[in-house]
């Protein structure tokens, strides 16, 4: 036994120390990171665009509520690195059996390509496991846009009853001072071992904002005219931003919603003042007359971010639609008159205005989206999983 554990302290050691040697965590996994970090402050974004650095915020605990203020997104280089183990750590659930990237696979986007998600009881999630890109330059986050931060958003789905179940944030704590690894990561992130709810909270926030997407064929091609596109590819970027209205709620080389203080699906989306006006990046498209899940109110959720769109399938907050062209489809279509559809889809005078599209227009359409994919986000290593099997 002392054998053992001599073994296992020497590993740890020379993980954090020059070399490359894994660390064992359990007989049948390892945790395997370099002896530097990945270089994670530089954040590689699309062209046009500037980090919100605004959306880190402060960490409060009231009375076992967490609660949090406004002010900046540090990101450093250990830091992200203690996030991402922490983000593929199945010691975050209550039973050991489910990681924030059981949910969020970097090979598909960081979404799961399933309808809804298996938490860590078997318990199954009621929406769609939403796509992880380039989170740090949007305003609102979750299909119902109920948090407006990273930092706000990182410890919900681990105190989700039905996604991770650890509800109570001390016993959190304990299982990770409990596990030898997790010391000198700490310590090189905040310059102590001491775990808190606030730095495992930083740190997820610090891995999540760090992943951008900026290597797509559309991006090559702001660089050379797209002189690379296919004329199919070309067609579908023009009905993008015109006939299709695609660009008016997914903005910008961002291809996300457009919900800044003054953007249509911001604060400028109101008649009167920001905050009693602000759409919170979310709208209706006319999925159901009547929903059961009714997103943020009145059948409206977040406008997704499009980059890396063929991975992320299925479609919508529910799932419905399990291919691109379905949901096209929808929108060309199958847009149905609910009394809260965005006037974009309206005549204006209640009735749902469809986009009726031709075949070749979806062909193209779905061909440009295609050219959003970003293999290279979806292989680089510094996002990938380092518990290995």
């Amino acid at each position: 036994m002392k054998r053992i554990n001599y073994l296992f302290i020497s590993m740890l050691v020379s993980l954090f120390a020059c070399t490359d040697k894994p660390l064992v965590v359990s007989e049948d996994e390892v945790l395997s990171l370099p002896s530097q970090p990945y270089d994670y402050q530089n954040l590689q974004l699309p062209v046009g665009t500037s980090a919100n650095f605004s959306i880190f915020s402060n960490f409060d605990l009231v009375n076992g509520e967490v609660l949090f203020s406004s002010n900046k997104l540090d990101i450093t280089q250990w830091g992200a690195t203690l996030g991402r183990v922490l983000f593929y750590d199945k010691k975050l659930s209550l039973n050991n059996t489910v990681s924030c990237g059981s949910c969020h696979h970097q090979d598909k986007g960081f979404a799961d390509g399933l309808q809804f998600s298996t938490g860590f009881e078997g318990r199954v999630t009621t929406r769609n496991s939403m796509a992880i890109v380039n989170p740090i330059l949007q305003n609102n986050l979750f299909w119902d846009s109920r948090s407006k931060t990273i930092h706000d958003l990182s410890l919900q789905p681990v105190q989700n009853h039905i996604e991770m179940g650890m509800e109570n944030l001390d016993r959190l704590v304990e299982k990770i001072e409990k596990t030898d690894y997790y010391k000198p990561l700490f310590e090189k992130a905040f310059g102590t071992d001491v775990v808190t709810p606030e730095n495992i909270s930083k740190a997820l926030s610090q891995f999540v904002g760090s992943i951008t997407s900026n290597r797509s064929k559309f991006d090559k091609g702001l660089t050379n005219n797209f002189n690379e596109f296919t004329e199919l590819e070309k067609l579908g970027k023009e009905i993008f931003n015109g006939k299709g209205q695609c660009a008016s709620c997914h903005g910008g080389n961002s291809f996300s919603a457009l919900d800044g203080p003054n953007d249509p699906y911001g604060g400028g989306g109101g008649t009167f003042s920001i905050a009693a006006n602000d759409l919170r990046g979310a709208t209706n498209i006319g999925l159901d007359l009547v929903y059961k899940d009714n997103g943020l109110g009145n059948g409206k959720f977040k406008i997704p971010v499009l980059r890396n769109v063929e991975l992320t399938g299925p479609y919508m907050h529910d799932g419905r639609f399990k291919s691109l062209e379905d949901v096209v489809n929808h929108y060309s279509e199958g847009i149905k008159p609910h009394k809260h559809l965005d006037v974009k889809f309206t005549d204006g005078k209640g009735n749902a205005k469809p986009l009726n599209l031709s075949t070749i227009e979806k062909k193209a359409l779905v061909a440009f989206l295609k050219t959003l994919t970003d293999k290279e986000m979806a292989s680089n290593p510094k996002w990938s999983n380092p518990f290995k099997k």
